[in-house]
């Protein structure tokens, strides 16, 4: 392991060791400091933010655009001051920490033994989302998560997903796939993050006005196993409770070829996490290239 790695796991270590100890008003005020003082430092992922926002938020100036980057890495470090602080809050908090509308998709597609998909974009908290169903809702879901550099910080994040509740796949290895479709055929729950392909190998979207990659996985997985396909977003108010949305069902076209049918329903996926964006620009945690026009031609990543 290099310098840099041991110094990064270090850092996440200690950020789960100590900042789950602090009262919630010191680390809400944390967070602050450390979010402003990233946004006065205009590093790679600022700007990055920026750009994304831009799209998101179209005729923006630069004052809107550093306005909106601001409140965009408060949310961020928001996002991972309650990360660090999950595992420590109790049953109630969590099962007052978040207020989801359209929760009758969710369940009555569970009570239709069905299984579901729920597919998310980087909005706002998706693990306290997940930790909500798990504790309020009494459900286990699994889930799958990008490989991590190092080893040993992938190991932690898995570490704290199975800690609340989640079932947690690894993303490479090619056996994800399968796994979740069995689970639900047999009538579970997945959840997935789905705004950002990481595997070159996604559905082009029309995304913003432009063009963008977004994974087959939930179209695929709600094809082959007839499961109900939900998108679903997230967003922050004034107030300690995060809100969200469960959207109504995304349906397989009756014709057309399996990439057909994918590539129709991926763009309706994107339809709504587009939605959820555009109310909630400053809840969305993109720091990194999206859009085909902006990753590097000859890597085709970020």
């Amino acid at each position: 392991m290099s310098a840099q790695d041991r110094l990064t796991d270090a850092l996440y270590g200690l950020g789960w060791s100590t900042v789950r100890k602090l009262p919630e008003p010191v680390a809400v005020r944390l967070g602050h400091t450390i979010a402003d003082l990233a946004w006065k430092q205009r590093g790679k992922g600022v700007q990055r933010l920026e750009s994304n926002y831009a799209r998101v938020v179209p005729g923006a100036g630069p004052e809107r655009l550093a306005e909106l980057s601001r409140a965009g890495m408060r949310s961020y470090l928001r996002y991972w001051m309650e990360s660090f602080r999950l595992p420590a809050w109790s049953e109630e908090r969590i099962k007052g920490g978040f207020e989801p509308k359209g929760l009758h998709h969710l369940t009555e597609g569970l009570a239709a033994g069905k299984g579901v998909i729920l597919a998310l974009p980087h909005l706002a908290n998706w693990d306290l989302a997940g930790a909500w169903v798990t504790t309020k809702l009494g459900i286990k879901f699994t889930t799958v998560a990008e490989r991590l550099k190092p080893e040993t910080l992938y190991d932690r994040f898995v570490a704290y997903r199975e800690g609340l509740g989640m079932e947690v796949l690894p993303h490479s290895g090619g056996t994800a796939f399968g796994t979740l479709a069995r689970r639900l055929r047999d009538g579970g729950l997945v959840c997935l993050v789905a705004d950002r392909d990481l595997s070159a190998s996604g559905v082009e979207v029309d995304f913003f006005k432009d063009t963008a990659r977004m994974p087959a996985g939930p179209a695929l997985l709600a094809q082959q196993t007839g499961a109900l396909l939900l998108p679903v977003t997230l967003w922050y108010d004034d107030s300690p409770v995060m809100r969200g949305r469960i959207h109504p069902p995304v349906e397989a076209p009756g014709s057309g070829t399996r990439a057909e049918k994918t590539s129709v329903m991926t763009q309706a996926l994107a339809d709504a996490f587009a939605t959820g964006i555009a109310e909630h620009p400053e809840d969305w945690h993109m720091l990194q290239r999206l859009w085909l026009a902006d990753l590097d031609p000859a890597k085709g990543t970020s």
